[in-house]
């Protein structure tokens, strides 16, 4: 059973980077998932893919993969060019703009 190793993205609610800082280990899906007839309900019955593991750093994550012999993929993220201006949120409401501010 394949693992991947990657560094989680933030959710679309959250502006900040919190939760974006570990390493997780996951394992792929080795079966499909089936629905249940009479509830409707989704089930597998692999249950590795339930088991999320956290690391520090990917360093920690490929020594455990490799200590435990399990195969892995290593997804790099991708880093976002931080979006810093000039004066910031409270260039909105200086009192020395150049020119006028409306909406």
């Amino acid at each position: 059973m394949r693992a991947r190793i990657y560094q989680p993205a933030r959710t679309a609610m959250q502006s900040g980077t919190a939760k974006t800082t570990t390493w997780v280990l996951e394992f792929a899906p080795a079966s499909a998932r089936a629905v249940d007839p009479l509830m409707g309900w989704t089930s597998s019955s692999d249950t590795q893919t339930q088991v999320k593991l956290r690391f520090e750093t990917r360093e920690e994550a490929i020594a455990y993969a490799s200590e435990k012999n399990i195969p892995f993929d290593v997804i790099e993220p991708n880093k976002r060019k931080p979006v810093i201006r000039a004066g910031g949120y409270g260039e909105n409401f200086a009192t020395n703009r150049r020119s006028v501010w409306t909406h």
